[in-house]
Formats: C-alpha cells, structure tokens, sequence
C-alpha cells in the first residue's frame, strides 16, 4: 500500500527540477527582500516585518523536515523495488527508482 502510494506521487526527476526552480526564485525573491530591508531601517524595525521573518525562518524549517521525510520514503521505496518479489512487480508494473531531493548549496 505504501509502495503504491509513493508510487503514484509525482517524484520523477523532471517534477524534482521544476520544483528545485521554483524554490531557487523563491530564495532570489527573499533575498533581495533581506537587501531591501537593510536599506530601509524603518521597514526593519516594522512588527509586521519581525513576524514575516520569524514566519520564514519557520518555514524553511519545515522545508528542510520535509526533505529529509521526502528522501528516507524515496530510500525505502527504492529498497523496497529492488528487493524479491516485488522486485518482479516492480519491473512489470513499470516502477522504477524514486529521485532523491537534492538542495542547492546555500538554501
């Protein structure tokens, strides 16, 4: 049940890479958000400002929590692909290896 769940998300190495460039403009968006702000000294004493950074800084920890979940499942999907009988299956049903997540240095 699990394999096939895993299975039927979209894990490929092409969903990967579009996601990994949606992040990347994210991150470019963000810092020069973070340029911005160093010089405007008032927008960085801004509550609203303070509550949207912690909120981001919340948000890449859950990013990050998230990617390492995301690569343990791809690791025992794959172990599990490669292992008898499912291994048979696997190759029948078309199931092939679940690209692991692999972040851009400095993300």
């Amino acid at each position: 049940e699990e394999l096939l769940r895993l299975r039927n998300t979209k894990t490929d190495a092409a969903s990967l890479a579009e996601f990994e460039r949606a992040q990347g403009g994210l991150s470019s968006a963000l810092s020069r958000l973070l340029v911005v702000s160093e010089q405007y000294p008032d927008l960085k004493a801004s509550a609203n400002f303070r509550d949207l950074q912690v909120q981001l800084e919340g948000t890449e920890n859950r990013i990050s929590v998230e990617r390492g979940r995301f690569n343990e499942k791809a690791q025992e999907y794959n172990t599990a692909i490669l292992r008898m009988p499912a291994r048979l299956f696997a190759g029948l049903f078309g199931m092939k290896e679940t690209p692991y997540f692999k972040a851009v240095s400095g993300s």
